[in-house]
C-alpha cells in the first residue's frame, strides 16, 4: 500500500525540511500552509502593542519583585507541575499572588523588545493581581476544590475573555471587547486565573497563506525559545506553545482546526492535546470551521494537561457539536503501567526517524505491542474548500453573536477591505487565503458533500489498520497526521520525544478513537515518565 500524504508540517525549521514521502496538492494542515523559507521576516516586533501601556497597571505590584526574589521562588515554580506548585502554596511557602507576579515578571523580562524577546504574549489581564489576592483569601477559607484553582492560565487570542480584547491577531479586531467564552467561564468556575492572551498565527493561520507561522499584525512574529529566528514555532497556537515552553504561565489553551495545537506543542517541546470535537465548547471563540474546530490544553507535562482538560470540558447548549459526557476527572489517573499489552500501529515510513524509533523502543520496553503498518492510499480532497465554505458562514456568526459592539466588520470581505486601507502594516504578507474564501463559489450542498467525503476517508484511513491489526492507538510524529485526525474526529496528544541533531524539538503523537482522551493521557503519562525527554530552553532560566 502506498500513502499519499496531504498534510504534514512542511518546514520543521527554517530550511524547509520536508518530512519523507510528502506529496502535497493542497494542505490539510494549517501549520503547513506556507512552505516558504523565512530566514528573514518582513515584520518582527509588533507595531500595535505599547509595552508601557501593558505594564502600567502592574508598576507598583512588580516594583519590589526583583531578580533575586524571582530566583528565590524558581525552585518551587519553574518546570514544576501544578500539583507540586499547589503543595508549596498549601504549605505556606508560596502564594497565588507571588505565583502570578513570578509569571508577570518573566513575561515582562523576556517577551518583548530585547535580545531574547519571543513575542508570545499579546495582552495581560489588568485585573489578575486582585484576582490572585482573592484566591489567597479563598484558600484560607478552604474554598479551593479543583487543582486548577489559582493557576495563572494564558489563552490563545481567539478566545473571548473579559477585560482584554480578543483580536485573533488582526488589527480589525483590536477593539473586540467581549464577554467570557464558555470555556473561560468554566476556568473561572474552577478558580483558575486568566493571566492574559497569547500571540497566534493571524486568524488561526487561515489568512495570508504566504506568511511564517506565529505571525500576526497585532502580536508581531512569535519566536521559538529553543532557537530564536532559527527554529519554527509551529502554528497557529504559536504563542501558547512558546509561553508554556518558556514558563510564562502554569498552562495555556490553544485551538486547532488541523494541526494548530499539535504543531506548536511539538515544535516547543511541550504536551498538547487536540480532543474529540465537541468535548470542549467553541462558543465565544473566533472560528475557522464549525466542522473541525476545537480548543485544547497545552502544558509542560501530561499531568497538567489532564488537569486543564478537566477544568474546561463540559456540555454547552450553544455549541452544535457539544456533547454531554459522564466521566471521572481526567486528572485522576489509574495506577500501574498503562502501556503494557497495548497494541500501537507504527508507521513504517517514519522508522527512518531515530527519535521515533527510540520512542517506540521505550514503549516496547514497557510491554506495548508495536505493529509496523503501511498506510492506506487515501487522499483528503476538498479540504481547503471545507475551510473556505465553513469560515465564510461561521465567521459572520461569531461577529454577530459574540464580538464586541465596537466591531464594525461583518464578513470576510469586510475584513479584506479594512486591511486594504493600510496593507503595508495590516497585511504585509497579503491576504491570499481570505481572498480564496471570497472567490470560492461553493454552496452548502457542496460543503455537505465535501464533509461527507473527508469524514469517510479520514475514518477509513485509521479504521482499516485498527481493525485488521486490532490496534488500540496509532503512533505519529508532531502533526504529521493532523489532517486525517481532524476529519475523522480522532483525538491526538503529542508529548516531547527529544531533539534532532539541529536541536529541533519533536513530539511522539498518540492518536486514538473518538472519546479516547483518558487512554491517550494515560499512555502519554507513562511514556513521559519512562522517557523524560523534555528539556528547559537554556536562555530563559
Amino acid at each position: 500500500m502506498k500513502f499519499i500524504i496531504p498534510a504534514i508540517l512542511l518546514f520543521l525549521f527554517f530550511g524547509c525540511k520536508e518530512a519523507p514521502n510528502s506529496s502535497i496538492q493542497e494542505s490539510s494542515d494549517l501549520s503547513a500552509i506556507s512552505s516558504k523559507d523565512f530566514r528573514e521576516f518582513k515584520v518582527l516586533d509588533s507595531k500595535y502593542i505599547d509595552p508601557d501601556e501593558v505594564w502600567q497597571p502592574f508598576e507598583n505590584v512588580l516594583k519590589d519583585f526583583t531578580q533575586d526574589y524571582h530566583d528565590k521562588l524558581k525552585s518551587m515554580i519553574l518546570e514544576q507541575d501544578i500539583p507540586t506548585i499547589q503543595t508549596h502554596i498549601n504549605s505556606g511557602s508560596l502564594s497565588y499572588l507571588d505565583l502570578t507576579r513570578f509569571y508577570l515578571f518573566r513575561i515582562k523580562k523576556f517577551d518583548r523588545e530585547n535580545e531574547q524577546s519571543l513575542n508570545s504574549v499579546i495582552s495581560v489581564n489588568p485585573d489578575v493581581i486582585e484576582q490572585a489576592r482573592e484566591r489567597d483569601r479563598e484558600l484560607k477559607n478552604k474554598m479551593a476544590k479543583h487543582p486548577i484553582f489559582g493557576m495563572p492560565i494564558l489563552l490563545k487570542d481567539n478566545i473571548n475573555a473579559s477585560s482584554m480584547a480578543t483580536t485573533a491577531g488582526a488589527v480589525a479586531m483590536m477593539d473586540n471587547f467581549t464577554q467570557d467564552a464558555f470555556i473561560v467561564e468554566r476556568l473561572k468556575e474552577n478558580g483558575a486565573l486568566i493571566l492574559g492572551k497569547t500571540n497566534l498565527s493571524e486568524w488561526a493561520y487561515f489568512f495570508c497563506g504566504d506568511c511564517p507561522s506565529g505571525y500576526s499584525a497585532v502580536g508581531g512574529q512569535t519566536l521559538n525559545p529553543y532557537g530564536r529566528r532559527i527554529i519554527d514555532t509551529g502554528g497557529s497556537s504559536s504563542g501558547s506553545g512558546v509561553a508554556v515552553a518558556a514558563n510564562f504561565c502554569a498552562a495555556a489553551i490553544g485551538s486547532e482546526t488541523s494541526g494548530s495545537i499539535l504543531s506548536p506543542s511539538s515544535q516547543n517541546s511541550i504536551v498538547g492535546l487536540k480532543p474529540t470535537v465537541g468535548l470542549i465548547s467553541r462558543s465565544g471563540i473566533v472560528p475557522i470551521s464549525s466542522t473541525l474546530d476545537t480548543t485544547g490544553p497545552m502544558t509542560k507535562n501530561v499531568t497538567d494537561n489532564a488537569i486543564l482538560l478537566d477544568a474546561i470540558y463540559g456540555y454547552d447548549k450553544n455549541d452544535m457539536a457539544s456533547f454531554a459526557t459522564e466521566i471521572q476527572p481526567f486528572y485522576k489517573l489509574g495506577t500501574g503501567n498503562k502501556l503494557k499489552g497495548m497494541r500501537f500501529g507504527a508507521v513504517k515510513r517514519l522508522m527512518e526517524d531515530s527519535l521515533y524509533v527510540n520512542a517506540i523502543e521505550v514503549l516496547k520496553s514497557k510491554g506495548a505491542k508495536i505493529i509496523e503498518i503501511e498506510e492506506e492510499e487515501i487522499e483528503l480532497p476538498g479540504f481547503r474548500r471545507l475551510l473556505n465554505l465553513d469560515m465564510r458562514k461561521d465567521l459572520p456568526k461569531y461577529l454577530e453573536n459574540y464580538a464586541g459592539n465596537l466591531i464594525t466588520v461583518g464578513s470576510v470581505q469586510d475584513i479584506i477591505e479594512f486591511n486594504d486601507t493600510d496593507s503595508l502594516n495590516i497585511a504585509p504578507y497579503g491576504q491570499k487565503l481570505f481572498k480564496g474564501i471570497v472567490a470560492d463559489k461553493g454552496n452548502l450542498k457542496d460543503l455537505r458533500r465535501i464533509i461527507d467525503t473527508l469524514s469517510r476517508n479520514g475514518k477509513t484511513y485509521f479504521e482499516i489498520p485498527m481493525q485488521e491489526e486490532n490496534l488500540d492507538g496509532f503512533l505519529s510524529i508532531n502533526n504529521y497526521h493532523a489532517g486525517f485526525a481532524a476529519v475523522a474526529k480522532y483525538p491526538a496528544l503529542t508529548v516531547p520525544m527529544g531533539y534532532d541533531d539541529k536541536g529541533v524539538p519533536k513530539g511522539l503523537t498518540f492518536i486514538g478513537k473518538p472519546h479516547s482522551e483518558k487512554f491517550l493521557i494515560e499512555w502519554a503519562k507513562d511514556y513521559e515518565q519512562f522517557s523524560s525527554e523534555r528539556k528547559f530552553p537554556d536562555l530563559y532560566n
